[in-house]
């Protein structure tokens, strides 16, 4: 168990490092938004390929973070139950979760994007736009790479879940990972 405990703390330690990094994509993506639109309406210019670069950010925020959020337990769920719950029953509904739900979902966004995703890559899909940004294919890259990062993290929920429902003492990434963001 310790050997997965330590690969559960690796695994934190990677969605914690990639959250935080990608979260610059949030600041970045409100300074190119006041770029563009301070070019518009000050100096009536237009830039099609920083427009689009709002949408790769967003895109890049969004997916990127998913498994650091899952990290922090910030995904929305119905915790009427769960919020005063043992930490046993709550282990065991991230156990089940986890298994019944988040792994499968992912499974089938891995396999349904795949081809999509191949597809872009064998034409260098680009913007349809004249002066867009000429890298869509990169851009549909992140829909399988979102996936993987959820099913690892994912990965990391159902060990501790477990260490948990074997009676063992929680680790530091336990009691570090909930509001530290």
């Amino acid at each position: 168990m310790t050997r997965l405990v330590k690969f559960a703390d690796w695994i934190d330690a990677f969605s914690n490092r990639t959250g935080r990094i990608v979260a610059w994509a949030a600041l970045i993506m409100v300074l190119v938004q006041f770029t563009v639109v301070m070019m518009r309406y000050v100096f009536g210019l237009s830039n099609v390929w920083m427009q689009e670069s709002i949408l790769y950010l967003h895109g890049i925020l969004f997916m990127l973070a998913a498994g650091y959020t899952l990290y922090c337990d910030g995904h929305v769920r119905v915790d009427i139950f769960y919020r005063e719950a043992s930490p046993r029953y709550k282990a065991t509904v991230d156990l089940i979760g986890t298994i019944l739900f988040l792994w499968p979902v992912c499974i089938l966004i891995l396999y349904v994007s795949w081809p999509y995703v191949t597809s872009s890559w064998s034409v260098f899909e680009g913007s349809r736009e004249t002066s867009g940004i000429p890298a869509v294919f990169l851009l549909k890259t992140i829909i399988p790479v979102f996936a993987g990062f959820v099913i690892l993290q994912g990965f990391s929920t159902a060990i501790r879940s477990l260490t948990t429902l074997s009676g063992q003492p929680p680790t530091s990434s336990d009691s570090t990972a909930s509001g530290s963001v």
